[in-house]
């Protein structure tokens, strides 16, 4: 089984939300769907089929959910070196033509957020970057093309998820 890398922070928002649609949402919907049936015939009854669409969607999330936290990997990233790139850290590099600089904090899938600097440990640029360490110099795939960088930083930062 493969497993999913997080921060007890994203495994605590995963639990969370699974709580919440498992206590809440579910009978929201449960209701939604006793409304409707309470409207007669349920072969025209666009209401209910709504309904029904709703909770399959509800269902699925929820089975998705306790599917990640069956294959999480809890990670304390402040306890890794980061002497070379691994879960948690961040890491500084410029593309050696332009020497625009980027800077992106390795995390799971949960936390990612790629507006702020966040990307997944499953994604491809992280993929390139574990591993590596300060001066490696590597091809890597950009939004705007393939370039070549050089990791300048490789540290770890305290991150506030909230």
């Amino acid at each position: 089984m493969q497993t999913e890398p997080m921060t007890q922070w994203g495994f605590e928002k995963i639990a969370r939300e699974l709580e919440y649609l498992k206590n809440v949402e579910r009978a929201l919907v449960a209701e939604e769907i006793a409304e409707a049936r309470s409207h007669g015939d349920l072969s025209e009854n666009a209401e209910y089929d709504a309904a029904k669409e709703k909770q399959a969607h509800l269902e699925k999330r929820i089975a998705g959910l306790q599917d990640m936290l069956s294959k999480a990997q809890v990670i304390d990233p402040r306890l890794l070196k980061h002497e070379k790139v691994c879960f948690g850290s961040t890491v500084k590099f410029c593309n050696t033509e332009t020497e625009q600089e980027y800077c992106y904090t390795i995390v799971g899938a949960v936390e990612s957020n790629p507006s702020k600097g966040l990307v997944s440990f499953n994604s491809p640029i992280s993929k390139v970057l574990v591993g590596k360490e300060e001066g490696d110099v590597l091809n890597i795939m950009l939004p705007s093309g393939s370039a070549e960088i050089e990791i300048i930083e490789v540290t770890y930062i305290e991150i506030d998820f909230e």
